[in-house]
């Protein structure tokens, strides 16, 4: 299995990133069976941390010699004495998932799935992909919206969904928000409106994190009444042709890249190029929307060295960031 995807499971059809086990269509999974299909029914335990009693020597270990082939070393002093971090323990296996702050709080994955539940309640939604990224220390619930497509051009259609990413390890905070995805080829958008409830919101793991949650879904209610002003958008884009001389400038916007670029930045010039000559589905040529869309294409299904990279990159990482930057740079210059 590959190194950054663990478990995970998607309703339907493989989603954009292609990873998990399948659940068929009519299966509407409840709060418990996501947990389960997704692997993810463990809790996250904190366990201080403590300085070793003993280490062997930095040559020992080097050389590969157990501790029967070694002298010991002197007991540290300090052996035995707690140290001002937790560590963040899986519940199943005792596997160690990161060190975190004392002051860091776990949101567990139950919290996590149960945040959809009044979604689930009011048959607005349904869980569409979870999962297990970093063995464990990253996660992601992801659920569709049941409302009809957002068409934004005859036959090219853009479903919401919502999307709720966590780490265990505390390097990001919680994260969640509206993620739009181009039905054709499943590609990861951004949302455009400008308003921070539009944006991936987020979380810190305090000791308040429930309570702090409860209140994002205020401002996600307030965020999906946007969407529409982020579909009219969309389709600003698609009005907006564009020539090679613009799709170039755009491109190197959008890519921050150096008056010269590097060949292996040329290499990826040449890629969205290619892709906008040559767009996937019902896309107008020519247009803004293409562009934006090669560019969307290619942070989901080339940028990284893997699918589990992207999708981490994608969702934690510097492509959400190049994600909304092309967003942003599309719509300034349809203005």
């Amino acid at each position: 299995m590959p190194a950054y995807f663990e478990t995970g499971f998607s309703v339907a059809e493989l989603p954009w990133h292609g990873l998990g086990e399948l659940i068929p269509e009519d299966k509407k999974l409840s709060i418990q069976e996501g947990l389960v299909a997704a692997g993810l029914d463990w809790d996250v335990q904190l366990r201080p941390l403590c300085i070793a009693e003993q280490v062997a020597s930095p040559q020992a270990v080097g050389l590969g010699m157990g501790a029967d082939q070694i002298d010991p070393l002197p007991e540290d002093p300090l052996a035995g004495m707690e140290v001002p971090a937790n560590a963040t323990v899986r519940s199943t296996d005792n596997k160690v998932l990161g060190v975190v702050g004392m002051r860091y709080h776990p949101l567990q994955n139950v919290d996590a799935f149960q945040w959809f539940q009044p979604f689930l309640d009011a048959d607005v939604a349904h869980l569409h992909t979870a999962g297990s990224l970093h063995g464990g220390s990253r996660v992601w619930v992801l659920s569709k919206l049941n409302n009809d497509p957002m068409e934004i051009t005859p036959g090219d259609e853009v479903n919401k969904f919502m999307l709720l990413s966590n780490s265990h390890d505390g390097t990001t905070s919680i994260r969640v928000g509206f993620t739009p995805i181009r039905v054709v080829c499943a590609n990861t958008l951004a949302m455009a409106h400008s308003n921070t409830a539009s944006a991936l919101l987020r979380v810190k793991h305090s000791k308040n994190v429930r309570h702090n949650l409860e209140l994002v879904r205020e401002t996600m209610d307030a965020a999906n009444s946007r969407f529409e002003a982020t579909a009219e958008q969309f389709r600003l884009l698609a009005r907006t042709n564009v020539n090679s001389a613009d799709l170039d400038r755009y491109i190197k916007i959008v890519l921050d890249c150096e008056e010269k670029p590097s060949t292996r930045t040329k290499n990826i010039i040449e890629e969205i190029v290619g892709r906008f000559e040559q767009p996937v589905g019902s896309l107008a040529g020519g247009t803004l929307w293409t562009a934006y869309n090669s560019v969307t294409e290619y942070l989901s299904y080339s940028r990284g060295r893997n699918t589990e990279s992207r999708i981490a990159s994608l969702w934690y990482g510097d492509s959400q960031k190049v994600n909304q930057r092309a967003l942003k740079s599309a719509v300034e210059l349809a203005a």
